[in-house]
């Protein structure tokens, strides 16, 4: 018999869906360059000469809605990569992963892409129709064991569901935000070359959920 913890879609389908407000975080580097304050529940970060910041949950979670209130940062922001996504664990090569992902050469967009066992390459984007850093939106990422779904101010952006012989996110994985200079991907023509005429650069999150039941100790 199969692992119930491995499919909560299919004992309790709403179950996994409920959140609570982020309370604690870990920082990957640069804990400068990040503060979090949990009673307003926000979390800020911030490139400039240090570089840039990530941070992360402290546990990972099996399937879930997660959400925060996002504002990108002002400026000309070229070459910068800010985001939300999760992830098994960043910089493993067989890392599962789903992605929100701005391009600091256009902050109108964002992309969207996830990956299972390291493999990707499934990347679309979409147009949102205002400046990124012109206020705060909404970004949902809702996984499932056979979906996932986008939702940018409660409207559905992308779906995709779970096919035979397909791979598709099913590790643990925690929630990740950071700020970086993307210049080097593909010459720049992915995020830009970075200027940093602006900095420092700040990407504010706010209002941040996380699954109230799915955690993986």
């Amino acid at each position: 018999m199969a692992d119930p913890v491995l499919h909560p879609d299919t004992t309790n389908p709403l179950h996994h869906h409920q959140t609570q407000p982020l309370k604690e975080i870990a920082i990957d580097y640069t804990p400068e360059a990040c503060s979090h304050c949990p009673n307003s529940n926000t979390i800020t970060l911030t490139f400039d000469h240090r570089g840039g910041a990530r941070w992360r949950t402290t546990t990972r979670f099996h399937y879930g809605t997660f959400s925060s209130l996002i504002q990108c940062p002002k400026g000309n922001t070229n070459g910068l990569n800010f985001n939300l996504y999760l992830s098994s664990l960043e910089g493993e090569k067989s890392q599962d992963e789903i992605d929100f992902e701005f391009l600091g050469k256009d902050r109108t967009i964002v992309q969207t892409n996830y990956f299972s066992g390291g493999n990707g390459n499934k990347e679309k984007i979409h147009h949102l129709g205002f400046d990124a850093s012109d206020g705060f939106h909404e970004y949902v990422i809702k996984w499932s064991y056979d979906v996932i779904e986008w939702l940018i101010d409660g409207k559905v952006v992308r779906r995709e569901e779970k096919k035979e012989g397909k791979g598709f996110p099913q590790k643990p994985m925690f929630l990740y935000a950071s700020i970086w200079d993307a210049s080097c991907i593909d010459n720049g023509r992915w995020a830009g070359k970075y200027d940093g005429s602006d900095a420092p650069y700040v990407c504010l999150y706010k209002d941040i959920h996380v699954p109230t039941s799915t955690a993986v100790k």
